[in-house]
């Protein structure tokens, strides 16, 4: 059983499989063209959702549900947890987890903190929602910073591993460059015979 209070960057299994997690959405132009990514090579993903985001746009988080995807919690505000008091970090991922069941009727199970900065605290609070809180291989791809797709692409593949956790962002900004990235990386990685999975099929497959 994997822990509730660490960050989990990848998971123990035996399947060659990742699973591919986009933050800060939903985005009503980059979140769709994420999905139809996804959709023609028949692959899940995880999307770690902002509360105020989704309710700006709640047929995109419907939509991402009903295709088969993951949703996980990315705080309400999107503020450094680690810098609040447990209270206040608590009401942020409550207020978003009775959003997301109001819109999938799906409760959720993965939780990342924004910055991923997190603390014992923030650890504890994951604990007492019963989260896996998510981190990622790939963080030097940065493609938050549009570093370009040649970037993303480098620094993402070196990191792929079986039972890994991969980040990129579709939310917030021009997305364009991580579109055009896990579009290519995408096929790369189904070409050489990786599952490309939810984070909670994820970690359901470690023994």
């Amino acid at each position: 059983m994997l822990p509730y209070n660490t960050l989990i960057h990848q998971v123990p299994t035996r399947r060659r499989a990742v699973a591919v997690t986009f933050d800060d959405g939903p985005n009503p132009v980059y979140t769709p063209e994420v999905m139809e990514i996804f959709r023609k090579a028949q692959a899940k993903a995880t999307f770690f959702m902002i509360g105020s985001q989704m309710e700006q746009h709640p047929e995109v988080v419907r939509a991402v549900h009903a295709e088969g995807h993951e949703i996980g919690n990315h705080s309400f505000t999107h503020p450094s947890l680690a810098g609040l008091q447990k209270l206040e970090a608590k009401d942020e991922l409550v207020r978003t987890e009775v959003l997301i069941e109001q819109l999938t009727g799906v409760k959720p199970k993965v939780f990342r903190p924004p910055y991923f900065a997190q603390n014992e605290m923030v650890g504890s609070v994951s604990e007492d929602m019963k989260y896996y809180m998510i981190g990622a291989l790939n963080l030097e791809a940065n493609d938050w910073e549009m570093p370009g797709v040649e970037h993303i692409l480098e620094k993402t593949r070196s990191a792929v591993k079986p039972g890994g956790i991969l980040i990129f962002h579709d939310g917030f900004d021009d997305r364009s460059q991580t579109i055009k990235a896990v579009s290519i990386l995408v096929s790369e990685l189904i070409a050489d015979g990786y599952e490309l999975i939810t984070v909670s099929e994820l970690i359901s497959s470690s023994p």
